[in-house]
């Protein structure tokens, strides 16, 4: 690697790591930024170690942007709760919206949250839900601690059906907010939903929600692939999704990783690289690799196949997208690594890009049963929690004999 490529990567990285970081962290880093041949994946097995518990039905983890250390954790009931390493889970909550939460069926809830640009100054996060009563999907900012604080931004008409209501939330390297919504539910995608440009269900979308436009409480970034397409959505970043659970952003390079839940054959992994909008993941002419319904396909059209895909009830029911390992505790062997699991097998995938844009994919362990969501803290280490149990699990990783 030349020696500008390769400091410009280093410098990149440092970027994202805490602000106090150990001279032999910093080695560990510059060694693996700076090409260091990683350990294979089959030599990599994932440990975890229970942190908290007393949880309720978890549904997504993200660190607190506001160098407290603190993770917040969205229930399905409509509550936020906070842990912190050295203080444990919280008690009380410090956010309850349960009161225009409709979460009576069990993908209905509150299914999202992503702390504000400027959490630090704001105490605000975004947070999707479905909304009382009719379930539509929602996306509204709120002020931690201030229930009566909220804005809805943005929400989608969900009341045929109570399942696929998607709901990760995330900010790009480009600033902006993105956020998955499912298919409209059932099963087959009845409606056509995950290839109609015409409704948000079954897509990515992207907006900016540090301005307003027009009598829109957001404006849609004119980069936005459908802007100017007659009867498209222009908040669409990408489509053709069943029900994306979860999305992340690689910390390091902004690409989209994708886990997209199969109907009843294959469940799925999609990478897209950073500020690529526009892609078409098939669903539903396509489940994973294989077609789905003939008769939704449209000769000619480009769709994006995932990177890594595994048999629905041989391997697993449901997929539970994770992230890209950016840490510095376990960098010598999982660095770059995607790690995903499954809800009911509890598999542990790991899915790594290569150089020359293959990519390689291992089963590296066992996960605890019904992992719902995977968080990050802001040193890069993974968190997963569980979804009845109730449980908080750190996420670590070591090398087994070759």
């Amino acid at each position: 690697m030349p020696r500008l490529r390769r400091t410009g990567l280093v410098l990149a990285m440092a970027a994202l790591l805490p602000a106090m970081v150990s001279p032999a962290s910093a080695d560990v880093t510059a060694d693996v930024t700076a090409g260091r041949k990683a350990v294979p994946l089959d030599q990599v097995r994932v440990v975890t170690t229970e942190v908290a518990t007393g949880l309720v039905r978890p549904v997504a983890m993200v660190a607190a942007n506001d160098h407290s250390g603190r993770m917040l954790i969205a229930e399905k009931r409509g509550t936020v709760r906070a842990y912190h390493p050295k203080d444990g889970l919280a008690a009380d909550p410090v956010l309850d919206i349960s009161d225009r939460v409709n979460s009576v069926a069990n993908e209905r809830g509150l299914l999202g949250i992503v702390p504000a640009r400027d959490f630090a100054r704001s105490s605000q996060v975004y947070v999707t839900y479905t909304r009382l009563a009719d379930g539509a999907l929602t996306l509204s900012r709120v002020k931690l601690g201030d229930p009566a604080s909220e804005q809805v931004l943005l929400t989608q008409d969900h009341s045929k059906f109570s399942n696929h209501n998607g709901g990760q939330l995330a900010f790009g390297h480009d600033g902006y907010l993105y956020w998955s919504l499912g298919d409209g539910g059932s099963g087959g995608d009845p409606d056509a939903n995950g290839l109609n440009l015409g409704t948000l269900l079954g897509k990515i979308v992207r907006i900016d929600v540090n301005r307003s436009c027009g009598e829109l409480p957001y404006c849609v970034p004119r980069s936005n692939p459908f802007v100017k397409t007659p009867g498209a959505r222009p908040e669409i970043w990408a489509y053709g999704l069943r029900n994306a659970w979860r999305f992340s952003m690689d910390a390091l390079d902004g690409s989209l990783w994708i886990a997209d839940v199969g109907q009843g054959a294959y469940e799925e992994v999609n990478h897209a690289k950073a500020f690529r909008g526009g892609l078409n993941f098939g669903w539903s002419c396509k489940e994973g690799p294989v077609v789905f319904n003939e008769s939704r396909c449209t000769p000619g059209a480009e769709y994006t196949d995932p990177v890594f895909s595994y048999q629905t009830r041989v391997d697993g029911c449901a997929v539970i997208g994770g992230h890209v390992y950016r840490g510095l505790r376990h960098a010598r062997l999982a660095f770059g690594t995607y790690v995903a699991t499954d809800y009911c097998s509890a598999n542990a995938w790991a899915v790594r890009k290569n150089r020359d844009g293959t990519y390689t994919n291992a089963r590296i362990g066992q996960f605890p049963a019904q992992v719902s969501s995977f968080g990050v803290d802001r040193s890069g280490e993974l968190y997963v929690v569980t979804d009845r149990a109730g449980q908080l699990f750190r996420v670590g990783f070591e090398q087994t004999p070759s």
